[in-house]
């Protein structure tokens, strides 16, 4: 689990690094065998989602972590980027209101800033 926090710590600064918004960190892993976390963010636009799904896929190489799968990029709406451990969700202006991802997971404990590894 100590490396999954690493490795959602690396995707949250990418997150952060490109304005993304709102970040939420969700810990799952009590919930499903999918994944230890779930981080979700907004974008302004389709082009700032294709910017941070960019850099997460960028950081998240860079560290020596894998990527299992990303889905979405095709309209830059919602991408789900698979990082085994940390499945992050990528949202458009719209869509993330719509699908409440966070609603779904509403029983899974939301990460402080600190322990996202970003500044209060």
């Amino acid at each position: 689990m100590e490396d999954s926090l690493r490795l959602l710590q690396t995707i949250t600064h990418a997150i952060d690094d490109k304005l993304g918004q709102d970040i939420v960190a969700l810990k799952v892993s009590q919930l499903t065998p999918l994944a230890d976390y779930f981080v979700i963010c907004s974008a302004r636009n389709d082009r700032q989602v294709d910017a941070i799904t960019e850099a997460v896929i960028e950081e998240v190489y860079k560290a020596g972590y894998a990527i299992k799968n990303i889905e979405g990029r095709s309209t830059n709406q919602w991408v789900l980027v698979d990082c085994l451990d940390v499945i992050v969700h990528i949202f458009g202006p719209d869509e993330r209101a719509h699908y409440n991802v966070e609603k779904l997971w509403a029983d899974a404990p939301i990460l402080s800033p600190k322990e996202m590894g970003l500044g209060e």
